[in-house]
């Protein structure tokens, strides 16, 4: 376990860099030409980079970048 501190900009260009990396990795994934195993290893990397996004941004901010979310149905 590692802990970092960082003051209110460093933390504000952390979430842009951090943003515009799952950006590119989500136009990426678009494209059908990538073979699945270069998919697969994006997605495990946009995994990770999301849960370190999670630590620093703000809850509405990580709303617009979830994934795969699943759907709860309920019983009636």
């Amino acid at each position: 376990m590692l802990g970092l501190m960082v003051n209110e900009i460093e933390q504000k260009e952390l979430e842009y860099v951090i943003k515009r990396e799952l950006d590119e990795i989500l136009f990426d994934l678009q494209d059908d030409r990538l073979d699945p195993l270069v998919k697969r290893a994006m997605d495990e990397r946009y995994k990770v980079l999301f849960n370190l996004f999670k630590r620093i941004a703000p809850a509405h901010e990580c709303l617009a970048y979830m994934r795969n979310v699943p759907i709860v149905k309920r019983h009636t």
